[in-house]
């Protein structure tokens, strides 16, 4: 008896170590991340990668990449090669888009992704553009839309996503619940790669609130680490996290375990569980692969233009990550194949949208206004839109125009012959669609408003509001907080702005709802919403009215530090 019951011990022990050390199983899995691809179906143009200029020899010029054509001809040709290959996003997928995706209210977008074979994406923050109702539909499918005139104009019913938009750090206030899945876990090639996702915790202060009124937006980290058990105990074989959170490196994005990595995203990381194998990152639009606490950091800059690619070996047998390796890879239109789906998804969405994209509105005085700011911060395109705001709406008393920078999405620059602009150039520098609200403020409050651009979003930062002509101040970056914008400079028309007066003013909806930190706004009096005067439109009209128009003047702000 004592024999048999030594033998039952025996075998017992064996078993144990065998479950505990298997001989390996290595597989060879591939993610593809996209990150803030914002409904880009065509290439644009990548200033990250210069080419000989065909015109002239001794120029560069930048090299168009992206779109969903290269993108699905690269996948097609890497699933050739590895059939365990898994495409996944980093969120803005949709949102702030080129009128081909917009005007059909980015269900071209969803769709080429879908069939693109996408399998899960974190939230951004331009998801919550057009509110959580919208959100599920495009998660879901179907026509009931905020927005009935673009939605199900492609596909009727739209299907919805094929893909699962992943959140864990985003929850319902009522019950506390997660809103969206928080984790995914994909089986290839015999091996389960789990995913977890999260959108910054800051995504309140930078959409439209009324469209979230019901959500939480959480602590990244510990949300993420939240969820990190229960893949182990799906035995997962390596951990990925896909965020909508970003930073910034001096080093480019080809620079493979960059160490210069700064920003958010770096303290979210270096909380993370050491079971997390690998993070794929999004929102600041860089391209950088780096290494942050000894796991990688990946980033592809913006709009397609890189995907993100990790190889991973992982020990299926024994659920462990044998070796990962990270690169961005240019999606060169040059040298890719032209994915034929994709062609004839993009040649319906272009079909329905040309006639209003190549639609002439006005004439500039040279090729392109830019949004690139000066050293104050202020730039001619955004002074360009402060103005055309404050002409749409004089009507109202308005006497000062504001525009958040984040709003000015692109250079307007004029596609069409004799420097004409078409709606959908213009469109691609304010593709929002917001409203435009127009308030009283008074002098104090304006002041408070100036002082809320400092250490915005983070400290360090600024968000620098554009502002229209008439209106001027002067800063010191390196005075005290609370006291940067000198008082006595800020001047309407040349008089000095009196503490107590109210003032007219307008802007978008986002801004005049205290978007982007910009509180100030919130405390406004007679405020007037106009819903049926939308800023592109605005926009539209000031080019009509003023042929040859140059970008504004950049002396409305000064900093004197």
């Amino acid at each position: 008896m004592k024999t048999n019951l030594m033998l039952i011990g025996a075998a017992l022990t064996l078993s144990s170590c065998s479950l505990l050390s298997r001989p390996a199983e290595p597989v060879s899995v591939t993610v593809v991340g996209l990150n803030d691809f914002h409904g880009n179906l065509e290439a644009t143009s990548f200033a990250g990668v210069k080419i000989p200029d065909p015109a002239d020899a001794t120029k560069t010029v930048s090299l168009r990449a992206g779109g969903i054509e290269a993108i699905g001809g690269y996948l097609a040709q890497e699933r050739a090669k590895n059939a365990n290959l898994v495409f996944v996003g980093a969120g803005d997928l949709i949102g702030a888009s080129p009128v081909t995706s917009s005007l059909l209210r980015d269900e071209p977008s969803v769709l080429a992704l879908s069939r693109l074979g996408m399998k899960a994406s974190s939230l951004g923050n331009h998801e919550f553009d057009q509110g959580l109702k919208e959100l599920m539909r495009m998660q879901n499918g179907g026509c009931d839309s905020n927005d009935a005139a673009k939605a199900c104009k492609f596909e009727n019913p739209y299907p919805g996503a094929g893909f699962k938009w992943i959140g864990s750090n985003v929850v319902d206030k009522t019950t506390g619940q997660p809103a969206f899945s928080p984790t995914y876990v994909e089986n290839v090639g015999g091996a389960k790669i789990g995913f977890i996702g999260a959108v910054l915790k800051g995504t309140p202060e930078i959409v439209s609130p009324d469209g979230i009124t019901t959500l939480n937006f959480l602590d990244e980290a510990s949300s993420i680490n939240k969820y990190v058990p229960a893949l182990k105990k799906q035995n997962v074989d390596a951990i990925i996290v896909l965020i909508h959170q970003g930073g910034t490196a001096t080093d480019g994005f080809a620079q493979p375990a960059c160490g210069t990595l700064t920003g958010p995203i770096v303290d979210i990381v270096n909380k993370l569980d050491p079971a997390i194998s690998a993070v794929v990152s999004g929102h600041t639009h860089q391209g950088y692969n780096c290494v942050v606490g000894g796991r990688p950091v990946i980033q592809g800059d913006f709009y397609g233009h890189l995907l993100q690619r990790l190889d991973l070996t992982v020990d299926k047998a024994n659920h462990k990550l044998l070796s990962i390796q990270a690169a961005n890879v240019v999606m060169d239109t040059r040298t890719l194949p032209k994915d034929a789906g994709m062609t004839a998804l993009l040649t319906k969405a272009k079909s329905l949208t040309d006639a209003v994209k190549l639609t002439p509105v006005g004439t500039l005085a040279t090729a392109s206004i830019s949004r690139t700011a000066n050293a104050a911060g202020e730039s001619a395109l955004g002074a360009v839109i402060a103005d055309s705001q404050l002409a749409a709406t004089k009507d109202r008393g308005t006497v000062i125009a504001f525009m958040n920078p984040g709003g000015v999405r692109a250079d307007l620059t004029a596609s069409a012959a004799g420097n004409t602009a078409t709606f959908g150039d213009i469109y691609a520098v304010q593709p929002f669609g917001n409203t435009l609200t127009v308030l009283d403020l008074t002098g104090a409050q304006i002041k408070t408003l100036l002082e809320q651009q400092f250490d915005n979003p983070q400290a360090g930062s600024n968000r620098i509001l554009q502002v229209s002509s008439g209106f001027s101040y002067s800063y010191d970056s390196t005075a005290a907080a609370g006291s940067r914008v000198d008082a006595s400079s800020i001047k309407l028309n040349g008089e000095t702005l009196d503490p107590a007066k109210s003032y007219r003013v307008v802007a978008n909806a986002f801004l005049g709802a205290g978007g982007d930190s910009f509180l100030a706004f919130k405390g406004g009096t007679n405020v007037l919403q106009l819903p049926n005067l939308v800023d592109v439109d605005a926009f539209a009209a000031y080019l009509k009215a003023n042929p040859a128009l140059a970008g504004g003047a950049q002396n409305r702000i000064t900093k004197t530090k």
